[in-house]
């Protein structure tokens, strides 16, 4: 039996699937193992999926392969559709996910963005600069030091590298579409190599910060409660509001389709070297802004537009899920062969140097709550597992006010910075 009139054999989608409830099932209980109070978490899932591409993605491959014998041509035309298949996965994962984070997000995201809102920008700027900094701090070490003689397809491979640190996909893009054709190739396999521990970096990091400081997380509860519900209660509306469906399938759905549309919008960069190239808040800054208003409003006239709480908690566990497996089995495929020990630790670098100096920042000069601080890094990071583990480890779905306050400005700020540092070395 096939799918879709013919193309994609039933069995490879079974397999998929199969592998996703399998990948997933070994993911959560790794991350559920513990250590001094410290887990994967989300994590674990993308650990196994990484394992699982290593070890099976040529058996997933051959799942999704199709051969179609064409009149006139003495060899089959051979169509691989595992790459797409995997893109599918990993980018409704990111909608559900994101869409989800904004709704929840949205009730107390302008209170807090409108006390908060040069914080945001700051730390988001500091981050995402600090970061542009150690990468061009690494091209000078490699050309100087390490004697990499191949300066454009270096700086190529670095900026890959801070892209899969910073686990920025919007990044990555723009660097690619800046970048000599030549030296696409590098970009990918830099992104690839740091984004396992862009991933679980971060992840580590919102767990071990509390521990080390020995939070009260009942108390600083209360202070983000304090910050994000502002000085005014919005007043809520007396009628009764119609619903279209029992969970705000619907909402969310008007939610998903607005922010993609918004996501296609492309806005051209023009002067230093940049003419040719598009901004675009791309489909997950685009659900995330939608998802942000519909929050807020929570209705349009006398319409519902805001889900019911179990089915965002339900959609973000299960969007994650989904983001972490096709972005893992993707990057597996090929992390074996492309693996360098020097790039991957070039690539820590430029996770951990940003993310503490923006810790620092926040805690002494922004002097922001340790709550607030560690959302606003997740954001600043873009780290979307790293949120997912903060909500569990802080134990309130307040801390992602923070982080959708901070990932707009970090977003735009990394695709810039990435296309400046081609341009510049």
């Amino acid at each position: 039996m096939n799918l879709f009139g013919g193309v994609i054999p039933i069995t490879g989608i079974t397999f998929l699937m199969f592998s996703i409830f399998a990948i997933a099932a070994v993911g959560y209980s790794l991350g559920r193992i513990t250590i001094k109070g410290v887990s994967l978490g989300d994590a674990g899932v993308f650990i196994i999926a990484l394992v699982f591409g290593c070890l099976f993605y040529d058996a997933l491959e051959a799942q999704l392969t199709v051969k179609t014998v064409v009149e006139g041509l003495a060899e089959p035309v051979v169509s691989n559709y595992t790459s797409n298949a995997l893109k599918i996965v990993e980018n409704l994962g990111l909608i559900l996910f994101v869409t989800s984070v904004g709704f929840i997000a949205g009730p107390k995201f302008f209170g807090n963005m409108k006390k908060n809102f040069k914080s945001y920008v700051l730390l988001g700027l500091v981050v995402i600069i600090v970061g542009g900094l150690t990468a061009a701090g690494c091209i000078f070490f490699g050309r100087g030091v390490m004697g990499e003689t191949n300066h454009d397809e270096f700086t190529a491979m670095i900026v890959g590298l801070m892209s899969g640190s910073l686990t920025s996909t919007p990044a990555f893009s723009a660097a690619k579409a800046t970048v000599d054709p030549a030296y696409e190739g590098a970009v990918s396999v830099g992104h690839g190599i740091a984004y396992i521990f862009g991933v679980i970096g971060v992840v580590l990091f919102v767990q071990l910060v509390p521990k080390m400081m020995k939070a009260n997380m009942e108390e600083e509860r209360a202070k983000l409660v304090i910050v994000s519900d502002g000085k005014k209660e919005k007043k809520p509306f007396t009628g009764k509001l119609l619903e279209m469906d029992g969970h705000g399938f619907m909402a969310f759905s008007l939610a998903a389709v607005l922010g993609a549309f918004f996501g296609m919008i492309k806005i051209p960069l023009s002067g230093a070297g940049l003419s040719g190239t598009c901004f675009s808040l791309t489909t997950t800054g685009g659900c995330l802004l939608v998802s942000l208003v519909l929050g807020h409003f929570g209705r349009i006239g006398k319409m519902s537009v805001m889900p019911k709480e179990s089915t965002l908690k339900l959609f973000r566990e299960l969007g994650l899920m989904l983001f972490l497996i096709g972005a893992g089995v993707a990057g597996g495929a090929e992390f074996i062969e492309l693996f360098n020990v020097s790039y991957f630790i070039y690539g820590v670098v430029m996770t951990v140097v940003p993310m503490i100096v923006g810790f620092f920042f926040a805690k002494y000069v922004l002097k922001l709550s340790l709550l607030n601080n560690l959302g606003s890094i997740t954001g600043g990071m873009t780290s979307t597992p790293a949120l997912g583990t903060l909500i569990n480890v802080s134990g309130t779905e307040d801390v992602a006010a923070a982080y959708a306050a901070t990932y707009p400005i970090a977003l735009i700020a990394v695709v810039l910075i990435s296309q400046f540092l081609i341009i510049l070395f």
